[in-house]
């Protein structure tokens, strides 16, 4: 029996390198069967969050796909946006129009919790992008659906390169770290992207003039968001490009092999007000904490930019 395509919820607060990985999805559908996109508060807040998912259907030519709103604010704290990032509309780079496909009636956390008990056990992967509120609330409100889960990709989390919105923590994990407790804590299968793998996968300037030289309006849509997130990072690191976070968990669902790690116990810090937020990851085993968590920490750039620019090629 093939592993493909794979059966997936996008789970995700649209955000740029969101936007990559959706197209990503949508450009591959012999591995990636997408059975709904739910959006979450993050980068920017919930109504923004849904009619961006919503834009990057529509660009990629697919307003076919269901996309749902999920939670509005994180489990137990107030909400914490990145707006210096991505832009006050979380896709800054591009004017799009209002998109005209629908926003799903029923309620994201609902529709995980109905489609996990719809498929057959084992045969979903959750694939969430943004802060796990949307996945931490529908296992609290359905326990029966956890063992049912696949697995779960998750971009999330950091060791080696500690925090981004913190000193210590990274943002998808300081939005709402009681939710990441939960799903660490869940025995589902799990395998992060922490910044580790997506700080050595960067827009360069050759990588992002292939995406301008589509020549169509698509090439031109992706070039504008690039442009406009990377000029965050490449400030703040100093780097020769600004990380794509986002599509590695995309990616590591076609190609497994460009990503190497550790299998290893990873627990959130939900009390500290130093360091809540940290994914504090035991790399070197000095624990005997169970492992529960495939942490990424390297990642072949090269690779990874031929399959998301020929991915998204095929969709302009």
């Amino acid at each position: 029996m093939s592993d493909f395509p794979r059966k997936i919820i996008i789970d995700t607060d649209p955000g740029q390198d969101d936007a990559m990985a959706i197209l990503l999805a949508l450009g591959s559908p012999e591995e990636i069967d997408l059975l709904g996109i739910v959006a979450v508060a993050g980068n920017v807040p919930i109504e923004r969050t849904s009619e961006n998912a919503r834009k990057i259907c529509e660009v990629a030519g697919r307003p076919d796909v269901l996309v749902f709103a999920g939670c509005d604010r994180p489990m137990a704290h107030t909400l914490v946006t990145a707006e210096h990032v991505h832009g006050k509309t979380g896709l800054d780079g591009i004017e799009l129009p209002t998109p005209t496909m629908p926003l799903q009636k029923q309620h994201g956390v609902d529709f995980i919790i109905e489609t996990l008990r719809r498929e057959a056990p084992g045969t979903v992967t959750l694939c969430p992008m943004g802060p796990l509120t949307n996945i931490a609330t529908a296992f609290e409100k359905a326990p029966d659906i956890v063992e049912r889960v696949q697995e779960i990709v998750l971009m999330g989390g950091a060791y080696f390169e500690v925090g981004n919105i913190t000193p210590a923590a990274e943002f998808n994990i300081y939005v709402d770290p009681e939710a990441a407790d939960i799903v660490f804590k869940s025995g589902v299968k799990l395998t992060v992207m922490p910044l580790d793998a997506t700080h050595k996968v960067l827009v360069t300037a050759p990588r992002l003039q292939a995406f301008k030289e589509f020549g169509n309006h698509l090439g031109e849509v992706v070039a504008g968001w690039l442009d406009f997130f990377e000029r965050f990072d490449i400030e703040k690191y100093g780097s020769k490009g600004g990380p794509l976070h986002d599509p590695t968990v995309i990616a590591y669902l076609i190609k497994p092999g460009l990503f190497s790690g550790r299998f290893i116990n990873v627990e959130i810090e939900t009390q500290s007000k130093l360091t809540r937020g940290m994914t504090v990851a035991d790399w070197w085993g000095v624990t005997d904490r169970p492992k529960n968590a495939m942490f990424m920490g390297d990642a072949d750039a090269d690779g990874f930019f031929d399959l998301l620019t020929e991915r998204v090629r095929r969709l302009g």
